[in-house]
């Protein structure tokens, strides 16, 4: 495992590409997203390879949320200063609707008739999703024993003050309360449904705001569960040597999709698209979830089984995954975030 490791971590190659002719005179291609541990992968695995085979260079910006990069591009819609926007699905959607991003089509960008079919639509009709993540639960595996199974686990008395669970409109929170709809009743969007079993939780909850995060709180002896994402948790798991525990519980869990999008009025339109087409391909998306645990969106992507098994698009896992419509999502996490905060929050008091 060790040496599976440090070759996950090294800089991945990338194989040989005919990159359009526009794609050689190296310009400067401004990406926006995620910054930590996100950055470091992506430009490791993603950014490096395309720069060296395209001669472009990019420029990373990473403001912080997905909402704060929204806001930066409607500030900057009538002059853009970011050419290529990775951000996730909920606010990518809006993007698109206000015409901030730009609608690609199989037509111009070939590399989208191999992507997933429920990654294609994540944004909006814009950028199709170019990394799945999911849900999980991660806990302390000195002080719980035997390892927990359920979400639900983290709602035992015993617990009380040792749980961090984000809440909305942290998008965690949302899709929380949609597993646990879904696992009792069957239909995601019944809020009902999922309001008793957040209210058991919230009450042993510390924090419904952690910072830095769940899995320091963990490290740092302040919790002993929480709610994380799993790609970041299982290289949280790894660094620590197994002491964060990820669990992707028996309720199911739900993907959560980052959309790649080219911005409207980039001023190096064709260099962010052959950026974009390169983060699609399978050679790129290889690259990614082996160093951190991103699943694929790209179907043709040869993923090391290791890797995989670290997914939710493993086959011991993948039954579990919930499909939520994303787009249902935007119009009742208002109503959902209200009663979280009227009925769900006030439960740890």
């Amino acid at each position: 495992m060790s040496r599976w490791i440090g070759a996950m971590l090294g800089v991945a190659g990338l194989t040989a590409t005919a990159w359009p002719a526009a794609a050689q005179s190296g310009a400067q291609v401004t990406l926006m997203t995620y910054s930590g541990i996100f950055q470091e992968q992506y430009t490791a695995g993603v950014i490096e390879p395309f720069q060296a085979a395209s001669g472009h260079r990019v420029q990373y910006f990473a403001p912080g949320t997905s909402a704060q990069m929204l806001g930066t591009l409607r500030a900057q819609k009538a002059d853009p200063q970011v050419d290529v926007v990775i951000m996730d699905t909920t606010t990518a959607a809006l993007a698109c609707a206000e015409g901030l991003v730009e609608k690609i089509t199989p037509a111009e960008m070939p590399v989208l008739n191999q992507i997933d079919a429920q990654a294609r639509t994540a944004g909006g009709g814009c950028g199709p999703g170019v990394t799945f993540d999911h849900l999980v639960m991660i806990y302390d595996t000195k002080a719980i024993n035997p390892a927990p199974t359920r979400f639900m686990d983290m709602a035992n008395p015993a617990l009380r003050g040792r749980v961090s669970v984000s809440a909305p409109p942290n998008i965690q929170g949302l899709v929380l309360t949609a597993i646990l709809a879904h696992a009792n009743g069957g239909d995601w969007r019944n809020l009902r449904n999922a309001i008793p079993g957040l209210k058991e939780i919230a009450a042993n909850a510390q924090t419904f705001d952690p910072k830095p995060d769940g899995a320091t709180m963990i490290l740092n002896d302040q919790i002993a569960f929480a709610t994380g994402w799993n790609a970041r948790s299982q290289l949280y798991s790894l660094q620590s040597q197994g002491r964060i525990g990820v669990v992707l519980p028996q309720e199911g869990t739900a993907f959560q999709i980052n959309t790649i999008n080219i911005v409207a009025g980039s001023r190096n339109a064709a260099a962010a698209r052959a950026f974009m087409a390169h983060a699609l391909s399978a050679e790129a998306q290889k690259a990614f979830t082996e160093r951190l645990f991103y699943g694929p969106t790209n179907t043709t992507a040869q993923i090391s089984p290791e890797a995989r098994a670290r997914t939710a698009q493993s086959a011991e896992f993948n039954a579990r995954v919930i499909p939520l419509d994303w787009v249902e999502m935007q119009r009742v996490r208002e109503n959902w975030n209200q009663r979280w905060r009227r009925e769900v929050i006030t439960a740890q008091q």
